[in-house]
């Protein structure tokens, strides 16, 4: 038999994939990852009071489109890096775009602020707590993603991990805004951004191991 022949017998039976088929089951793993992280936040940290004044301010929104806009470009890497054998990681260039945004405003937030204020606009109220808060609700939807490629085939396991943890952190970050009340840009920047690259360092980490197939 030559090689010709073992592949046309290896794929006879094979059924054909459904198109679309890789963004479907993305999609419930991230609606069914999201759905646990929301409840959690209502649960266990509460919906903000003023939820409806806080929609009212830019901060507010500012915060939104930081996470969500970060969370949409990782899903697009997710679903790249879900097929075998994608190399490409131009999908980075939209990542960095919503950070590049965010600098820019803290840059005008600090001109327009005395320096007194600062360490204020830094901190917060709950500077301690954030990071590993968007950490831990960020696993649901982390699982949902894992459980995504488990039946998909990625080969770039370690940038696959990394990537959906990515993707996680920024999403459960959106989420996470349905309670916290902070408002500083700065804020957000840092300890935001510090979990969701907590959550991208722990996908790295796991990937190698979880997403061996």
């Amino acid at each position: 038999m030559d090689t010709e022949q073992l592949i046309q017998s290896l794929t006879r039976d094979v059924p054909a994939v459904r198109r679309h088929a890789v963004s479907r089951r993305i999609a419930l793993g991230l609606v069914g990852g999201g759905a646990i992280t929301t409840v959690l936040v209502a649960v266990l940290l509460g919906i903000r009071p003023d939820l409806h004044l806080a929609m009212q301010g830019y901060s507010f929104w500012l915060k939104w489109i930081y996470t969500i806009a970060l969370g949409i470009s990782a899903v697009i890497g997710v679903a790249r890096l879900a097929r075998p054998d994608d190399g490409s990681f131009g999908w980075l260039w939209l990542a960095a775009a919503p950070v590049l945004l965010l600098v820019g405003v803290c840059a005008a937030e600090l001109a327009a602020t005395p320096m007194r204020h600062w360490p204020h606009m830094w901190l917060g109220h709950s500077w301690m707590v954030c990071s590993w808060t968007v950490l831990g609700l960020s696993l649901p939807i982390f699982i949902g993603l894992l459980w995504s490629f488990r039946w998909l085939a990625p080969t770039r396991l370690r940038a696959a991990g990394a990537t959906a943890g990515l993707a996680a952190g920024a999403l459960a970050a959106a989420i996470y805004c349905l309670h916290c009340p902070e408002t500083s840009a700065l804020f957000v920047l840092t300890w935001y951004t510090l979990g969701i690259v907590l959550t991208t360092a722990l996908g790295a980490l796991v990937g190698p191991k979880l997403l061996r197939w």
